[in-house]
């Protein structure tokens, strides 16, 4: 069902059923997603004039209401998250860089399993666990797993290198060579079970498992092998005694915990097994719609366990969760496929591991508010230093910068980057397309900052005339483009009403400092085009690669700015994010028609599989550059195509 008409109009036709609710925007962008037992209720509530500032903001933007309705509240929470998935609404609750959380991948569809890291979970025949809170907690568990068991870190579904001898790992007891018959398939195997037991948390039956082959290797005399067996017991004995749970036993469960303050969240995830602390997951949470502690909680178990390749069967909340802990445990049990326990942690060893999470969570809320006003504090102090330094009359709030990419003259590409209180601001980036209209320029010779590309000119009318050379790549003449489109960008916005939604509101904004990535040269070819923004108050830079040279109109030579100065340091870090952004800009125009010909050219790849190619990978190079493997794990190629994709692609260079 999809609204129309006012707010108002469109509230009294929602229905008075469990379901989905979806506020967009007047662009139809999804701003927040909602669930309800009663859509109607639900969001009458949101405009009913409590809402926190966060929800006040978002009210004030909503322009549609599209609903979905559901038997339950518990489907209403499954469909929920994957809207959530689908539109990232910026009101929802959000794990800050949740794109890709890291795994750890189990390759059981190979012959000898390879142990991983990876962000992708979704190939038939092997297994994942995860998702941990960061790339450093993967390959700390890879290397205790290196030192515990052993497999083989060698890279394709087939073990070994062509040599046909061992690699390091063999020496030094990390694998046991299958690739030369030092170890059979069937005991790799069991080493693999013993790595997914572990991982799984059933500790116990990893440790008699080691004291049965320890007993084993003892007794037909293989004392070498078996004193390798016992170094790895104790390993595992002193990390269950180091992770244990005090007191009285505890069954295998997640115990989740949340600190929310504002616009910010924690949320730890401590899972218990055996007895055993196995993983400590910490992670931030957007929440500019300032929910309250219940909503981020439900929220966050639904994301996290939606992106989890395991639900446990008990998970331990706190009390801000109580009333809803049926519904939590109703979608869950959906999403596992069997029984699981949502539980409020009242006493004894639960309650205390909660009340620890729960401290952990508020504790790193407390350090990442911090660590940003300390980030804010040295932001502010750069700008001070750079207002002072280029003599500007105000604090340079918004810094835009500009660069140009080609390649021989191909595919030029310009960026504009937009630096707001010392921090990058992507919404507000901007590539263009270089036409190369602007050919030659006729200068005086008298500019204080002339093109360092001139010759003489023949006019003898004007002796004092130049003329700019045009010959192969020209960023003089690109960078003048550039700019004078960002005039007219500037000109077109403002006559636009703040409420008009084609109205681009970085093209709207005046920058109080434009830095060109050049020298003299640069600086003088933007300053032809860049009247009607000095006449605002925005000031303008070129900065040079070679010396870090800082060149400003009217003035020959360069400021004298300590390279290393905060306000050095932040004219850099705005120049080299112009570069890199017009660099990848670049890249992705260069590769794209490197490889549409030859992707059309490719036997069994149509539209739809190209577009899926192109989407897993996000550029052709990478594309052109995968293994046969990264091939194979591209969600709708089959593994047949995938290898003669891989012969065509090498075949064709």
């Amino acid at each position: 069902m999809s609204g129309g008409g006012s707010i108002a109009e469109q509230r009294k036709r929602l229905p008075d059923q469990p379901g989905v609710y979806l506020f967009k925007d007047a662009r139809g962008g999804v701003l927040y997603v909602g669930k309800a037992t009663s859509i109607r209720k639900r969001v009458a509530g949101h405009f009913a004039g409590k809402s926190s500032r966060g929800g006040a903001e978002m009210t004030a933007q909503v322009a549609t209401i599209d609903v979905l309705v559901t038997e339950t509240e518990a489907e209403a929470l499954l469909a929920e998250q994957q809207f959530i998935k689908r539109h990232r609404p910026r009101f929802n609750i959000r794990l800050r860089d949740d794109k890709s959380y890291p795994y750890i991948g189990i390759s059981l569809d190979e012959e000898f399993p390879r142990v991983y890291f990876t962000r992708e979970r979704h190939r038939s025949g092997r297994i994942y666990f995860g998702p941990y809170s960061s790339a450093k907690r993967v390959r700390e568990t890879l290397d205790l797993l290196g030192r515990l068991f052993q497999y083989r870190t060698c890279e394709g579904p087939e073990p070994g290198r062509r040599s046909g001898v061992p690699c390091l790992d063999y020496y030094i007891k990390r694998c046991g060579a299958p690739c030369v018959g030092y170890v059979d398939r069937e005991e790799y195997r069991r080493g693999i079970d013993a790595i997914v037991d572990f991982l799984s948390g059933r500790y116990r039956d990893v440790e008699r498992d080691l004291e049965r082959k320890m007993a084993e290797a003892a007794g037909t005399e293989e004392f070498e092998r078996a004193a390798v067996l016992r170094d790895r017991l104790e390993a595992v004995r002193s990390l269950m005694e180091r992770r244990s749970v005090a007191g009285e036993p505890l069954e295998s469960a997640d115990l989740v915990a949340v600190a929310v303050e504002g616009q910010e969240a924690n949320a730890q995830v401590f899972q218990v097994r055996d007895g055993v602390l196995a993983e400590r997951h910490g992670f931030y949470l957007a929440n500019e719609g300032e929910r309250d502690e219940t909503e981020v909680t439900e929220e966050f178990i639904a994301q996290y366990y939606s992106a989890a390749p395991v639900v446990p069967r008990l998970v331990v909340v706190g009390p801000a969760l109580r009333e809803r802990a049926g519904l939590v445990a109703e979608a869950l049990s959906a999403r596992r496929g069997g029984a699981v326990e949502v539980r409020v942690a009242e006493r004894g060893s639960r309650r205390r591991l909660r009340e620890l999470a729960e401290r952990n969570a508020a504790l790193a809320l407390a350090q990442d508010r911090l660590r940003a006003e300390r980030r804010r504090s040295q932001r502010v102090d750069a700008l001070s230093a750079l207002q002072d330094a280029l003599g500007l009359e105000s604090l340079p709030v918004r810094l835009e910068g500009f660069d140009i990419s080609n390649l021989g003259g191909e595919h030029t590409v310009a960026s504009m980057v937009v630096f707001e209180g010392g921090a990058p601001k992507k919404s507000d980036y901007r590539r263009f397309r270089v036409r190369g209209d602007v050919q030659r320029r006729r200068v005086e010779s008298d500019d204080p900052i002339a093109p360092g590309r001139i010759r003489a000119s023949s006019d003898h009318r004007s002796p004092s005339a130049h003329w700019e050379e045009a010959i192969g790549p020209d960023d003089f003449a690109s960078i003048e483009e550039v700019l004078g489109r960002r005039v007219a960008q500037l000109l077109e916005q403002a006559d636009r009403s703040p409420h008009d939604s084609d109205r681009d509101e970085s093209f709207a904004s005046v920058p109080d400092l434009i830095v060109i990535d050049g020298g003299k040269g640069q600086l003088s070819a933007g300053m032809r085009v860049l009247g009607p923004l000095l006449e605002r108050g925005s000031a303008v830079i070129g900065l040079a690669k070679r010396l870090e040279e800082v060149f400003v109109p009217g003035r020959r030579d360069p400021l004298e700015l300590a390279p290393d100065s905060e306000a050095s340091r932040l004219l850099q870090r705005v120049r080299d994010e112009a570069h890199r952004f017009a660099l990848d800009h670049h890249r992705q125009r260069r590769g794209r028609a490197m490889t549409t010909s030859l992707l059309d050219e490719l036997r069994g790849v149509g539209p739809v599989r190209k577009r899926a190619l192109l989407e897993h990978f996000g550029s052709p190079e990478r594309l052109v550059a995968a293994s046969s493997e990264e091939l194979e794990a591209v969600p709708g190629i089959p593994g047949r195509l995938a290898r003669e994709i891989h012969r065509q692609l090498n075949r064709a260079g």
